[in-house]
């Protein structure tokens, strides 16, 4: 049996915030988009690059409203500078929940209160400030 891991989907009502975060927080691109005036919603993928498991953001363009269940639990993204992504990210205003202290670890929420964990590509970076003394803000 073969079988190959596609997307997660995540429900959004604010597309645009959704978009920001996911191509200028985290750099991903816009892989592609379908809107169904039938069906009154929008599908939208992300991924680091053509081909790559995405990110499906699905806007339905009712009003109703959606609380995040116990039942998902994050998004993991592999970065080449962890600080580097942590500190665009919070020139955004994103809070940074779990600073990256150890120089490998971090964890953020997206727009729609996601968990998103990002982890540094090969070895840990060295700890520096002021990454290195932060205290966690919030639960992932």
């Amino acid at each position: 049996m073969s079988i190959q891991y596609l997307h997660a989907m995540i429900r959004t009502t604010d597309p645009e915030a959704s978009h920001d975060f996911y191509t200028q927080g985290l750099g991903l691109i816009q892989t592609r988009r379908y809107d169904s005036e039938k069906g009154q919603f929008s599908l939208i993928y992300y991924a680091s690059e053509q081909g790559a498991p995405e990110v499906e953001l699905t806007h339905n363009w009712d009003d109703r409203t959606y609380e995040n269940g116990d039942q998902f639990g994050h998004l993991a993204f592999r970065v080449d500078d962890i600080y580097a992504v942590c500190a665009n990210l919070q020139s955004m205003g994103v809070t940074i929940l779990r600073p990256p202290r150890d120089g490998h670890m971090a964890f953020i929420k997206d727009p729609n209160g996601i968990s998103i964990e990002l982890l540094q590509a090969g070895d840990s970076l060295t700890p520096k400030e002021p990454w290195a003394s932060m205290e966690n803000t919030g639960s992932w």
